[in-house]
């Protein structure tokens, strides 16, 4: 898996090959980080990968200019993959990780407030609906921040009565959802 544009473009990102990941396809992320590009200046933003996984979409957007991105991982093999790969991009000073769950991360107090929220959630694990409440209740989102969702088609129904919005788009077998402030 490789970062597909920016100043980090063409690097290798490591995951373990397991079950424990399901890494965006490099056509889903070319397509989301598109779509991005015509709503987003990346320059200088702060961004949190939920359920960060690979952390690829998080490096992604560190790649294009961010700042400064928070990874929140629960899986200790998965997360220590992330801080592996932050090294080996020697991007530690734009990298904050957190291991505890998205839901966890997201009920804290005295939250940071991001420009751009990416969540890749396990594709049947409802408890990104709570989270979604959470960063809305409590105002994670910078004014005009984005929060995308990436979640399977087969959860459609149930992801269009929850979070009350019909899919953005979508891509291949995913769905991508957008909330904004």
């Amino acid at each position: 898996m490789r970062i597909i544009a920016g100043k980090l473009k063409g690097r290798i990102i490591k995951f373990p090959k397991s079950d424990l990941v399901r890494p965006t396809t490099d056509k889903n992320k070319e397509s989301i980080f598109n779509y991005l590009n015509n709503k987003i200046d990346f320059d200088g933003i702060i961004g949190c990968d939920l359920y960060a996984g690979t952390g690829s979409l998080g490096f992604e957007i560190i790649s294009r200019g961010a700042k400064e991105v928070h990874f929140v991982e629960n899986n200790f093999v998965v997360y220590k993959n992330i801080l592996s790969n932050i090294e080996l991009l020697k991007i530690e000073e734009n990298c904050k990780t957190f291991k505890m769950t998205s839901l966890k991360f997201t009920s804290l107090e005295n939250q940071n407030k991001y420009d751009l929220i990416i969540a890749d959630p396990p594709f049947f694990k409802d408890d990104i609906y709570q989270v979604v409440k959470n960063i809305l209740e409590n105002n994670m989102l910078k004014e005009d921040g984005i929060l995308l969702i990436e979640r399977s088609i087969q959860t459609e129904e149930e992801d269009k009565k929850n979070f009350k919005i019909e899919p953005l788009k979508r891509l291949g077998d995913s769905l991508i959802y957008q909330f904004s402030l």
